[in-house]
């Protein structure tokens, strides 16, 4: 069977467009440099308990592969990299790809970056992998329930993959969309359609129909003192969401 497109082709016009800043922390992306070390601890955390790895060895996730879809400027890609796991980074903006491995070459880092989508390494037979990610990218493609489906193809038995993405509430119309984008200028206007934001329970019922058992969801939330965004039970605005296959 051929797995369904879900590819927006204005999104990834639009994360082309930008491609050239995503290592400047004070640039276009500037929210995800801040999120990430929130994200970052997350997959670490989650990982580490369950592949049952050590957490003080320096590459514990050694021989595992991970597949990280909509990888951007490879943000998340390089620090798992480091962590260990044969990294694959695909993205449907080339433009993005281009400058994640520049910079992976650029600090002696080997991640294998394409420019691709989830269905076309399922036509082409890749996978399966041990992690999958999927971080900020659900709520830009234009059929959610295909492209959990089409992650679900690539996750192996075994498996962990994890989602950050949205919520569609009033507090992330007002928060994630239009103070982001209009007033504080976090991201460019019109990065973001809050119509697309998924609600934790629409995510869930993706991935069950897809047949993964879900878990979440989990809050990320930013500390407005300190500017830093850490774990949360608030998940009115930015939450992740882990999926795993069923016990045999």
């Amino acid at each position: 069977m051929s797995a369904t497109a879900s590819i927006d082709p204005a999104s990834v016009a639009r994360f082309a467009a930008m491609a050239e800043a995503w290592w400047d922390p004070a640039g276009k992306f500037a929210p995800l440099h801040r999120l990430n070390p929130a994200r970052l601890d997350f997959i670490r955390a989650r990982c580490l308990a369950w592949f049952e790895r050590e957490p003080r060895e320096r590459a514990p996730f050694a021989g595992l592969r991970l597949l990280d879809v909509g990888c951007g400027g490879g943000l998340i890609a390089e620090p798992m990299r480091r962590l260990g796991f044969d990294v694959v980074g695909i993205d449907a903006a080339e433009e993005g790809v281009t400058v994640a491995s520049a910079h992976a070459a650029s600090v002696g880092l080997t991640i294998d970056y394409r420019a691709a989508t989830a269905e076309a390494l399922i036509a082409a037979g890749e996978g399966p992998f041990d992690v999958v990610l999927a971080l900020e990218i659900i709520e830009h493609v234009t059929d959610p329930a295909a492209f959990a489906a089409n992650l679900a193809r690539l996750l192996a038995p075994g498996g962990l993959m994890i989602l950050a993405t949205l919520n569609r509430t009033v507090r992330s119309l007002v928060f994630g969309k239009l103070a982001a984008e209009y007033l504080l200028r976090w991201v460019p206007a019109g990065t973001h359609d809050w119509r697309q934001f998924l609600t934790p329970e629409a995510l869930r019922g993706h991935l069950e129909a897809a047949g993964l058992t879900p878990e979440g969801p989990f809050g990320l939330a930013l500390d407005p003192l300190s500017g830093a965004w850490r774990a949360s039970n608030d998940v009115a605005i930015n939450y992740m969401m882990i999926a795993r296959w069923p016990a045999a």
